[in-house]
């Protein structure tokens, strides 16, 4: 299972260690990851997804899945993800 947010591609970051006495040692920064279900207007049901809790501001802050999918670069969506943006286009354009 890959650390990585399905609809902005955040990943694990590394960095250091810094102890009391300046000794660095290598570490890893994980994004913080969620289990969420996203409600589709168009598709009219739910899609789980897991998203980083940055990336769940901002589809609340772009008015939902369907429009926070509509301007998302294809290359950062994950395979879910492009299917189901792929989905809710076909939708909107048949509606």
């Amino acid at each position: 299972m890959s650390r990585r947010c399905e609809l902005t591609g955040k990943g694990p970051m590394s960095g250091n260690n810094v102890s009391h006495a300046n000794n660095k040692t290598r570490r890893r920064f994980l994004p913080n990851l969620n289990d969420v279900s996203l409600r589709s207007e168009a598709l009219g049901r739910n899609i789980k997804l897991k998203i980083s809790a940055a990336a769940l501001r901002t589809v609340d802050h772009r008015g939902g899945l369907d429009k926070f999918l509509a301007k998302a670069k294809d290359a950062e969506l994950s395979d879910t993800a492009l299917k189901v943006k792929k989905e809710i286009a076909k939708a909107q354009a048949s509606a």
